[in-house]
């Protein structure tokens, strides 16, 4: 089996799953194609608010990459430009939770940090063990893990390979909530509803502004953060917002 990747869109969610369970849903080129058109779609398509993305099955949310795609890499510079699936999920506008449950691995793992919410099974284990394979991974771990847990927990993970239990990645900072692997799935989709239900206008303008406090100046960020603030307020949105606060009812969007 080759794996797919597919997408549900309800109740403006759009529900990405990595489909590959007999292979711990390992991604193969033809699966990250996929992943780039279902992300496009995710941006254009104006009534998915909000994303949320697994792995299929209870093995692995994903072990990473199919080794097997890496063991020819005879023109460098096509693996140089290759599309970097981490980065897909990265890059979409919309807010994204990871459900994550059993093995999280390599490339797996750097989607998950790609997201913007994780919610772990207890069964999850995180780890990047590129190291001893005999590489850095390429998808963002060396960049967005000190970020989440700090320099000292990204070099351990990093520099040894081992990977961490989910009530350590919770301790750390890795994964944002920690429940039973049997409430994963409703917990995520329980997040992405609340989402969902506010002003795609104020939900991306947040995105946005915490991911640029990621690499920008104090007082750019500020001055960013202020022009989403202004771009908020014009948008109709906000009568709504006011008139559901005066009439003591939650907002209609």
């Amino acid at each position: 089996m080759s794996g797919c990747v597919t997408l549900t869109v309800q109740d403006h969610i759009g529900q990405i799953v990595l489909d590959r369970p007999d292979k711990m849903n390992a991604i193969t080129p033809d699966m990250t194609r996929e992943l780039q058109r279902i992300c496009r779609e995710i941006d254009e398509n104006r009534a998915i608010r909000v994303a949320t993305i697994a792995g299929a099955g209870e093995r692995a949310f994903s072990a990473g990459s199919d080794l097997n795609t890496l063991a020819d890499l005879s023109d460098m510079m096509a693996f140089r430009d290759r599309i970097e699936y981490a980065a897909l999920v990265r890059d979409i506008k919309k807010p994204v939770v990871a459900a994550l449950k059993g093995w999280v691995l390599g490339g797996g793992m750097e989607m998950a940090i790609a997201a913007d919410i994780r919610v772990a099974g207890r069964s999850a284990k995180i780890g990047g063990p590129e190291v001893a394979r005999g590489w850095l991974g390429g998808g963002g771990a060396s960049q967005m893990l000190p970020r989440l847990v700090g320099v000292g927990q990204a070099m351990r993970m990093l520099l040894t390979g081992d990977p961490v239990d989910a009530e350590t990645a919770l301790r750390i900072g890795l994964v944002e909530e920690l429940v039973d692997d049997i409430a994963v799935a409703a917990r995520v989709l329980e997040i992405a509803h609340k989402i969902a239900s506010f002003s795609p206008t104020a939900t991306l303008a947040v995105k946005a502004a915490v991911r640029a406090a990621l690499s920008v100046p104090l007082e750019a960020g500020l001055r960013y953060e202020n022009e989403l603030h202004v771009l908020c307020m014009s948008d109709k949105a906000r009568i709504e917002g006011i008139k559901a606060f005066r009439e003591k009812r939650d907002a209609r969007f």
